[in-house]
This record gives C-alpha cells, structure tokens and sequence, in this order.
C-alpha cells in the first residue's frame, strides 16, 4: 500500500532521484508522478503552489529551459501566463516537489524532504 506521499519526478535529475532514494530509505512507498510525461493542468499547478504556499515564479525553472526566451523571466510577468507556459511545457517546473501528509515543498536542495517525512 502506498503512504500518502506523492513525489512529482524526473528521473534524469540527481536531485530527484536523491529525494526519491530518502523517501524509501525512510520506509515510504510514494506515488511516483513522473511530471514530464504526465504533464500539468492550471489548476493543478495552482492547488500545489497554493499548499506550498508560493507563487509561480518561484518554482519557475529557468537553467536547462526556454523560460527567458519566453520572457517569463521579465519583470511583471503574471503569475497566469507562467502558469499557462508551465502548463504547456512541463519542465519549466522546478523539481522535485513532494507531498506529504505533513505538507508539501521543492526539495531543492534534497535535504528538505526531511521535514516532511
């Protein structure tokens, strides 16, 4: 039986795969939402920031991305049209982001699954 954890992962990223690895280490069996492939809706997105309890822009994922090409790193960008880009192209959100019972965060860096768990 899974826990009531779900980690929204990327298999290529070691910092993913390291908060993974400290989830299972500590006997939790999370749902594993490999984000990339199943991608995001707006409201999705909003519900988690909303419980992480920050704005788009703070899990916007710019080093390895188009986000500055886009212009989503400009001053005034909307936190609407980050979503709706964050929709549409799933790697422009930072990772891993875990949630738990206890609440949910980007463990970034992977120490910060700790809190949760």
């Amino acid at each position: 039986m899974a826990d009531d954890i779900v980690i929204y992962h990327n298999p290529a990223c070691g910092t993913s795969r390291n908060v993974l690895a400290a989830l299972k280490e500590a006997g939790k069996t999370p749902q594993v939402v490999e984000y990339l492939k199943a991608g995001w809706t707006v409201p999705q997105l909003k519900d988690l920031f909303a419980r992480m309890g920050v704005k788009p822009r703070d899990v916007l994922r710019v080093r390895g991305t188009d986000a500055e090409a886009r212009g989503l790193t400009a001053p005034g960008v909307t936190d609407e049209a980050i979503l709706a880009a964050m929709a549409e192209n799933p790697i422009l959100v930072e990772r891993p982001i875990v949630v738990t019972p206890k609440g949910a965060a980007l463990c970034r860096p992977a120490d910060k699954v700790q809190a949760l768990i």
